[in-house]
């Protein structure tokens, strides 16, 4: 038996069931799919070999054999370390348990190719709709001729070419503000830290922040921009090129929390350093982060509720499932921001 073989373990099979029960197959399918036409006692024996070998019913293969949804929503995020996408997938599994569905969670690590291949995984295991924040590259992937019916919601982000569903953010208005709020308290040599140029996001809060330096004359300084940077020791490592200049900047607006992170770690050195420690440059950062409450230098925060953001993605796929709307046009909605101003 697969539960009970000295070989590598293999899981337990319906012939296995069967085996162990002295019945077969057909018996056991039918036992285990409400007991029609078989005997009490028979039933007893299976399901007595089902404890004793530990085997589970593949519902997904039985949904699909009897054409049934697979009652799965794939949803793919680009850093699944991050903590702000977990709250995301948790909004997204709060949704989808009301409606009797479960998640298959990917990670593409803002890598295309990752992204086409889960995007392909999922396809393959019939989930019911995909939910998707998009790495970027060639959309073949995306289009409707290989999704089929499959409904496509886009968070955060939207791929040109791409007509789907899409919940966004309101980069644009976020990004203006928080950098608002620097000026309006003095500073003029304003640092810049955030994603490549070809990411969506990336794009439109640098667009928020040259909108407000705008207003007050001004125009981004290249020496004080630095876009690029996908995790913390690269946003660290742009933050430390900054503070070493001749002239730094007295204020940093990060577009992400995870470049955040990295700006904190940067100006860490100069707390120790009781000649430098009146330098520390104000911060705005674009997403709340872990701990930000407890920093030892003040943090203002472009808010949203990343949960409610997965929350929604899930309310539009089943609206293409279930809803009045299954059919109708594309829609686009913006959640809002609101600025935290300067913790602690």
């Amino acid at each position: 038996m697969a539960a009970l073989s000295g070989g590598p373990y293999r899981p337990p099979t319906v012939k296995d069931v069967a085996a162990l029960a002295g019945v077969s197959p057909m018996t056991v399918s039918r036992t285990l799919g409400g007991g029609k036409s078989v005997r009490p006692e028979v039933q007893e024996r299976v399901l007595e070999a089902v404890r004793t070998l530990g085997y589970h019913l593949n519902e997904t293969a039985s949904r699909m054999r009897a054409g049934q949804p697979s009652g799965l929503i794939g949803v793919a995020i680009t850093n699944l370390g991050n903590p702000y996408y977990s709250k995301f997938a948790l909004g997204v599994e709060e949704i989808a348990a009301e409606h009797g569905r479960r998640m298959l969670l990917g990670n593409t690590g803002e890598d295309p190719v990752r992204e086409r291949q889960l995007i392909a995984d999922f396809l393959g295991r019939r989930v019911e709709g995909i939910i998707l924040v998009p790495a970027g590259g060639d959309p073949a992937h995306l289009q409707r001729a290989v999704l089929g019916d499959t409904p496509l919601v886009l968070a955060s982000r939207t791929v040109p070419g791409i007509e789907a569903d899409a919940v966004l953010l309101d980069d644009v208005g976020g990004a203006y503000k928080g950098t608002r709020t620097l000026l309006e308290a003095g500073h003029r040599r304003i640092g810049y830290l955030g994603n490549v140029a070809s990411v969506f996001t990336g794009h439109r809060r640098f667009e928020g922040f040259t909108m407000a330096l705008a207003e007050f004359g001004l125009t981004p300084d290249p020496s004080l921009v630095k876009r690029g940077q996908q995790d913390v020791q690269a946003a660290r490592t742009a933050m430390e090129a900054l503070l070493v200049m001749p002239d730094p900047p007295t204020a940093v607006f990060s577009a992400n929390n995870r470049n955040t992170i990295g700006v904190l770690k940067a100006i860490g050195a100069l707390l120790a350093d009781a000649e430098r420690s009146d330098q520390l440059p104000a911060i705005v950062s674009f997403d709340d982060f872990e701990l930000a409450e407890m920093m030892p230098v003040p943090v203002t925060v472009v808010d949203h509720d990343a949960g409610e953001l997965g929350r929604e993605s899930a309310r539009m796929i089943f609206a293409r499932l279930t809803g009045p709307g299954a059919a109708g046009p594309r829609r686009k909605v913006e959640m809002p921001t609101h600025i935290m101003i300067a913790r602690p």
